[in-house]
């Protein structure tokens, strides 16, 4: 299947006007040098209405758009209190003239009284936020699964009054957020094909799976060669990439499509999230300062600065070979450089 072919079965959809593409696509030059392989990088983080613009909005396009042909009017959605995904999620209901609320899990305890980062554009963009503190003893799953109930029976009460509500999973990681990165792959094989250039690997971050299960579900509608490495910035179990293969399958037989993935048609890294989620790692800042310092670009530290870190030390150990083209897909998030220092670890240290 062509790039053309794919984008008509995706205009069977419906969808909101939330982003601008395609996104920019160009060459590092002096990394490119520095390294000994052919970077490229695709510019997620240009894709919003704001100057805080994320990979988010490609799914919320489609997310929204639903939200939108089913009459809803509050829009609710989870992550944590510095989530690009719901502080993108808020943009993108003010422009649609939807409610948006936040059920935010506090990783790291934010203050009341100096609000930064994505929390801070919540507020400034009123959203209604509901900030979760674990419980002692409460582990990540725990708590995020309390705070989907919590906003379950908020969604409850509403509906009770005769007001529509629409669940946004965390990270839009639903089988019509996922339509937006089998577009999104779609792009990024449009513009390599236009630079001339066959490209060995497209790298991201992956944390909830959905822009993941898109960006294989696409490469697979294309039959494209090019490898999709996903660098994980979580720490998921075995089950990870059957439920993003399932999310992709689903995904892939709404646009009626016969192609499906199993686990195996993923590439999939989990050794460099640590020490945690939301918790900054010596190499993410590493590659942070690297990529300021050669190319005067931003990485964040909990999911482009971890996944450019994991490409780094690919290249360093061979994986990718010297003289690779190699794609490095920006997903956005450097509002987390404005965060709480917890996030920030030592990335002013050198």
């Amino acid at each position: 299947m062509e790039p053309t072919n794919v984008k008509q079965l995706l205009k069977q959809k419906p969808k909101a006007n939330l982003g601008f593409y395609p996104t920019p696509f160009y060459r590092l030059e002096n990394l490119s040098k520095k390294l000994g392989i052919d970077l490229f990088i695709k510019r997620e983080d240009f894709s919003g209405q704001s100057l805080f613009g994320g990979n988010k909005i490609r799914k919320l396009e489609y997310l929204i758009g639903d939200a939108k042909e089913q009459g809803a009017e509050y829009i609710f959605t989870f992550g944590a209190t510095q989530s690009n995904h719901a502080m993108q999620t808020v943009e993108s209901c003010r422009k649609e003239g939807l409610t948006p609320i936040l059920y935010l899990v506090a990783y790291v305890e934010p203050d009341e009284n100096d609000l930064r980062s994505n929390l801070l554009l919540d507020r400034i963009l009123g959203a209604e936020v509901h900030v979760i503190l674990k419980n002692p003893g409460e582990s990540d799953a725990e708590v995020d699964a309390r705070s989907v109930k919590m906003a379950r029976e908020h969604m409850a009460r509403l509906t009770e009054k005769g007001h529509r509500c629409y669940e946004i999973p965390m990270g839009g990681a639903s089988p019509i957020g996922t339509t937006g990165f089998i577009n999104g792959f779609a792009e990024i094989a449009e513009q390599a094909a236009a630079v001339g250039q066959s490209f060995d690997y497209l790298i991201h971050a992956t944390g909830s799976g959905g822009t993941m299960a898109g960006l294989v579900a696409g490469k697979k509608l294309l039959d494209h060669p090019m490898r999709v490495v996903s660098f994980d910035v979580i720490g998921h179990d075995a089950s990870y990439l059957e439920n993003s293969a399932a999310l992709a399958n689903e995904s892939l037989e709404q646009l009626g499509a016969d192609d499906r993935l199993t686990a195996d048609d993923f590439e999939h890294d989990n050794n460099y999230y640590l020490p945690g989620y939301e918790m900054p790692s010596d190499a993410a800042n590493d590659a942070i300062r690297l990529l300021a310092r050669e190319e005067g670009l931003f990485l964040d530290p909990v999911y482009s600065g971890k996944a450019f870190a994991g490409m780094l030390d690919y290249i360093e150990k061979g994986i990718i070979p010297p003289g690779s083209s190699v794609i490095f897909l920006h997903t956005g998030g450097a509002t987390a450089l404005f965060a709480e220092k917890e996030i920030l670890g030592n990335l002013l240290e050198k």
